[in-house]
């Protein structure tokens, strides 16, 4: 394989979700499988029946996880093989550009940008899908020939512009800094002093703005406020790939908003859900995910091979 176990896991089992560092003890296990064996060789005169019971199911654990990974790298070389039936379909933030304090400060780097201009070149479709406003995000990624789509998806409904006033008017009775993104806003609490305590105020913010008609929804140490319209990063990706009559795509994201997407590509011919984790990743992202990388650098290293 190009891309090593220790760069690129599968999904883990859904039973395993309570502690996202299971999938590293598997990768580690992968990488770690002789020195183990021949561990339990000198050690098997010493363990009693259970020690072995237990070992003998981390072996099999470890043989499942291989499993998984060879598949979710037959499923890339299957996408690579066919890029003019298919689409690479991207988060900006925490996916491409690290995540930074403040939002004004990311930025995607050149690598990254290099490797954008190579997939235009070469899939039918390359698209990104943020939280930012389309603008935005065509300002932060920098490549022509891919597709931006903003305010996750919403840009892309007409009827949530009606809502662009009530939102702002919301925001401006919230005593905390907000982002306008346009059509949503949001409050981040990552430099927040006390963050229990940030936490507890925006949870009250959220239950005020469900009040007030609006969607609320907590990310990566932010409350974002939505309108109240049917679409989101998966109408997105639905739209875009029929737009494009396109049924193969893979999806990366590292946040909740990014589930709507890796819902989309349920029924295609060929569905790739790549979750790029983190500490802060939410653990229904990582079960629903099909291959999970570790940081934007190594979905670089994924991307490379397609």
């Amino acid at each position: 394989m190009d891309v090593a176990a220790d760069r690129v896991r599968d999904r883990p089992d859904r039973s395993d979700q309570a502690d996202r560092g299971e999938g590293r003890r598997h990768r580690r296990a992968l990488l770690e499988a002789d020195e183990q064996d021949e561990q339990r060789d000198d050690d098997d005169s010493a363990t009693d029946p259970e020690q072995r019971t237990e070992e003998a199911r981390d072996e099999a654990d470890c043989d499942q996880a291989h499993g998984r990974i060879v598949r979710g790298v037959s499923a890339l070389d299957a996408l690579a093989q066919a890029p003019d039936r298919a689409a690479i379909v991207l988060d900006v933030d925490g996916t491409l550009a690290p995540i930074v304090h403040r939002p004004d400060e990311a930025a995607v780097p050149e690598e990254a940008r290099r490797e954008l201009e190579r997939l235009v070149a070469r899939y039918a479709l390359v698209a990104c899908v943020s939280g930012r406003t389309g603008e935005d995000a065509r300002r932060l990624v920098g490549v022509d020939g891919v597709r931006y789509v903003g305010s996750h998806g919403l840009e892309l409904a007409p009827e949530a512009d009606r809502w662009r006033d009530e939102i702002h008017r919301f925001a401006a009775s919230v005593d905390w800094p907000v982002e306008d993104k346009g059509l949503t806003v949001s409050f981040h609490y990552r430099d927040a002093e006390n963050e229990d305590e940030a936490l507890e105020y925006l949870e009250g913010v959220a239950e005020r703005a469900r009040g007030a008609g609006l969607v609320p929804r907590f990310g990566r140490k932010v409350l974002e406020l939505r309108p109240p319209v049917d679409a989101d990063k998966g109408t997105a990706v639905t739209q875009l790939l029929a737009d494009a009559g396109l049924r193969r795509a893979l999806y990366a994201g590292d946040d909740t908003t990014d589930i709507d997407a890796f819902r989309a590509l349920d029924g295609l011919e060929l569905g790739i859900r790549v979750a790029v984790s983190s500490d802060e990743a939410p653990s229904e992202l990582v079960s629903a995910a099909d291959i999970v990388v570790d940081s934007p650098a190594d979905l670089l290293a994924l991307l490379a091979r397609l």
